[in-house]
This record gives structure tokens, sequence and C-alpha cells, in this order.
């Protein structure tokens, strides 16, 4: 069950690899997130130094008016990875062209987990071209009920 999910990471970017990492929370964004308050359009993994960050996340509070104090909800938050997964990360956002891009958030157990994708950023006829095939494959399926 996915707590939140990036439609259009797919759709902009050419995903080669995915990776599953731990991300960091405090325990009423837990709440929040599990309650469907989180959103990750347009959210990034970033490394820096030793450690991996995700960036670009909004985190709505969950009881609206009763949040603790010093709340952002847009705070960049720690992503849980073992140090050869985040030196590959560095090696794959230091390349030309690759961004590495959180695709959806969900729970394993007890934990949240984010499926981070790394992938190239698609042209924009690439996007016209996969539109037309949608749209060709729709028309066929009208057609063929008929």
């Amino acid at each position: 069950m996915a707590l939140a999910e990036n439609k259009r990471g797919r759709f902009d970017y050419e995903i080669i690899e995915e990776i599953e990492a731990g991300i960091e929370l405090t325990g009423f964004e837990v709440k929040a997130a599990r309650a469907g308050k989180m959103q990750i359009t347009g959210a990034q993994a970033i490394v820096r130094g030793v450690e991996a960050y995700l960036v670009g996340t909004e985190i709505a509070p969950y009881q609206p008016g009763n949040e603790p104090d010093g709340f952002d909800s847009s705070r960049t938050r720690r992503l849980l990875l073992h140090r050869q997964e985040i030196e590959r990360l560095r090696g794959k956002s230091e390349e030309r062209g690759l961004t590495i891009v959180a695709l959806k958030v969900y729970n394993k157990g007890r934990r949240v987990k984010v499926l981070l994708g790394v992938g190239r950023k698609k042209k924009k006829y690439d996007k016209r071209e996969k539109i037309k095939k949608k749209e060709a494959v729709r028309k066929i399926d009208r057609i063929l009920k008929m």
C-alpha cells in the first residue's frame, strides 16, 4: 500500500535503476504520512558528504493547529542507506544527465520506505510519443468493445 506516489516521476524520467531506502521521520510525520498527508511530487535525493537526503517532500501536519513548535512541513529528510549504496548513488548523481527521483513512499512492516529511481529526463517529443501510443490503444479498445 503506497502512502504517497510520484506519478510524474515515471512520465518525466526514464527510470534506469530502482533503490529502496529507509526515511528518517519523526513520530507525528509518520502518523501524517499514514493518514495520506504526504506529497512527493518533485522530490529528489541528493548526496552530501557521507549521507543522502530527500529534498522536496511535503508532509502536512497530522492535526492542523496542533503541530509541534518549529514544525517545518518541507524540511530535508535523511535517507537510511548503507555506505556502499550511498557511494553508488553519489556516482550516479555525478554522472551527466542522471537524477535520483522519489517514486513511491510505502510501509514495509512497521517501517516507512521510499523507492528511489535513478533516471534520465525525457525529452518533450518522447512524452508526446507516449501520449499518442496510449490514445491509440484506448481507441482500439473502444472499437473492439463495440
